[in-house]
């Protein structure tokens, strides 16, 4: 498994779309395909030839024809080998030690889903924080406990959903019976 290193592949994997989530996590994962196929006979496309209509957006930034997988284009990683990146912001783990136990878990953890995660970068993200007064010590055995419970639960929901992004956690709210439904065309109907 190789790790992300990186901020555009952080910001990749992450545009890729969550997969799971637990209270205190979430899963994001971009998935490499080498290139894309034909969907009526299966083979692989040729990629398509740079344009020179249009520069790139900005410094740093890759053409729109070699997308986010040429972020992850190296020599000297296997095919199909998954990438890892863990995020704990200070905003939800305010001391370096809580945040740094938190990531050791995190690698420590995923290795053993490697081989069920396939060809993708994944970034795992502490979304909430874990409660101080039940944790106060910052690398208490509860807390790395909790931890890891929570992500081997992550890593299984990924696993048994490999394709499917998670449904969200509130339902979407139903519109009113009594609010009339507004036409899509700009004419108004009578």
């Amino acid at each position: 498994m190789q790790r992300l290193k990186t901020r555009p592949q952080f910001q990749a994997a992450m545009a890729g779309g969550t997969i799971s989530r637990t209270p205190h996590f979430a899963l994001h994962r971009l998935r490499l395909d080498a290139a894309p196929a034909d969907p009526a006979s299966g083979t692989a496309l040729p990629a398509p030839a740079p344009s020179n209509a249009s520069p790139a957006p900005g410094p740093g930034a890759l053409p729109s024809w070699q997308g986010p997988q040429a972020l992850f284009a190296m020599g000297s990683g296997i095919a199909g080998d998954p990438w890892l990146g863990a995020m704990v912001p200070k905003r939800w783990a305010r001391r370096a030690v809580t945040r740094n136990a938190i990531k050791r878990q995190i690698y420590a953890v995923a290795p053993a889903f490697g081989p069920q995660l396939g060809a993708a970068a994944h970034v795992v993200r502490l979304r909430a924080g874990f409660d101080r007064k039940q944790f106060p010590s910052a690398v208490s055995e509860a807390l790395k406990q909790a931890v890891r419970a929570e992500l081997l639960q992550l890593f299984a929901q990924a696993v048994r959903k490999p394709g499917k992004a998670q449904a969200p956690a509130r339902p979407l709210a139903a519109p009113a019976a009594d609010v009339p439904v507004q036409p899509l065309s700009g004419t108004a109907r009578p």
